[in-house]
């Protein structure tokens, strides 16, 4: 599958940087395109100079809203950033189109902050855009949950999170929540901790990507999973996830017996794979409550068979009873077996629900205090009314 990738805001923008660096490693390693385009959007001409992988010029790294944020930044105003969006939007629309293998895309994939001010109010904006511009491609949002400690110590941040949830979801295919707050290393210093999250976050599209590319026919699966397969699955509210068991890297030849044992083992990494896709999915969730969901088991060749598929089919089975569930294998990896899992069109999200509610009451609270911060004003205006003036 290959997209086109804009990322929105500071946040945004670094995540798109990270997915042009896994582009860089499908073609270094794999021979593969995977991303056909890769932007940076904002208003803060500092945050788009931070970049490293995306390219350099006005037409990769766009800047917009230059008359009235003078390149500093809408100051985390989401409806700023929308009013920004609307008016620049097409200049986005424009520089994408150069993109040198742009009609190749298969999908358009959207990244944002929900939490912050260019991100969150662009991304809806933009998104409609781009449905009504390329009506045949699917375009899915990339929604990056804040932090805890943002959530405790700003209440514009569940406000604009709500806003940005509830705009982008009714114009795009899919939305893809991410927490930020589960891939914190507590030991990580604050740039390591933050660039490792990012590498994370896009770990998992890395192998579902490459896998519908492949060419050398040693690298086709017996069961491929490519766009169609994708496309088919991300609808409404999803998640993603991913989880890896270590290999052997060379096997003697005495070591490939019909040892119970020894296949016993191998289902056991493959379980064991999954368990973890699961436990690290981008956002908690009831795998219950999806109904639709996809995995893609990627090993060395000699590594998967017919029991490792059926075990890993019947116990995502048990896990999302209602879903629509498609698979595919990837003989591609070396070393390493891994699952990458998707769980899709969900139908209860708690933590959406969370920002909603608490938006609702905060909305309400900050109505009250402007209506008590006007009341104390016009008690000093009272108060000054027999002072003369000398304007």
């Amino acid at each position: 599958m290959k997209l086109v990738v804009i990322g929105l805001g500071q946040c945004g923008g670094r995540i798109a940087d990270e997915f042009a660096r896994l582009n860089r490693r499908a073609r270094g390693y794999r021979g593969i395109e995977i991303i056909t385009g890769a932007f940076a959007v904002n208003t803060d001409a500092a945050d788009l100079s931070g970049l490293t992988t995306i390219r350099p010029n006005y037409q990769h790294r766009i800047l917009i809203g230059g008359r009235k944020t003078g390149g500093h930044g809408v100051g985390k105003i989401n409806e700023l950033g929308a009013e920004i969006a609307t008016e620049d939007g097409d200049k986005v629309i424009d520089a994408i189109r150069t993109a040198r293998r742009f009609f190749e895309s298969d999908a358009f994939l959207v990244i944002a902050s929900s939490a912050g001010g260019t991100g969150s109010g662009s991304i809806s904006i933009l998104t409609k855009m781009l449905k009504e511009r390329y009506m045949d491609k699917p375009v899915y949002a990339l929604i990056i949950l804040p932090f805890e400690h943002e959530e405790t110590t700003e209440e514009r941040t569940i406000y604009n999170s709500a806003v940005c949830l509830k705009s982008v979801s009714s114009v795009a295919d899919a939305v893809i929540l991410v927490d930020n707050q589960r891939y914190v290393r507590k030991d990580f210093s604050l740039r390591n901790n933050l660039a490792k999250i990012n590498a994370l976050m896009v770990e998992p599209f890395y192998n579902l990507l490459c896998a519908g590319e492949e060419k050398k026919p040693k690298h086709i699966g017996a069961r491929m999973l490519d766009a169609g397969d994708i496309i088919q699955t991300l609808v409404g509210w999803t998640v993603i996830g991913y989880g890896k068991s270590p290999l052997p890297l060379i096997r003697l030849p005495f070591e490939r017996t019909r040892n119970f044992r020894a296949k016993s083992t191998e289902t056991h990494k493959g379980i064991h794979a999954m368990d973890e896709a699961i436990s690290e999915l981008s956002l908690n969730c009831n795998p219950k409550d999806a109904a639709r969901a996809l995995y893609l088991l990627s090993a060395p060749a000699k590594e998967m068979n017919m029991d490792l598929i059926k075990e890993l089919g019947d116990y995502l089975r048990d896990l999302a009873p209602e879903a629509v569930i498609r698979n595919g294998d990837y003989p591609r990896e070396r070393g390493v077996l891994d699952v990458a899992l998707v769980l899709s069109e969900l139908k209860a999200v708690s933590k959406v629900k969370e920002y909603y509610n608490k938006s609702a009451s905060f909305i309400s609270v900050i109505k009250e205090r402007q209506e008590e911060i006007k009341g104390k004003l016009r008690e000093i205006e009272d108060a000054s009314k027999d002072i003369p003036s000398l304007l």
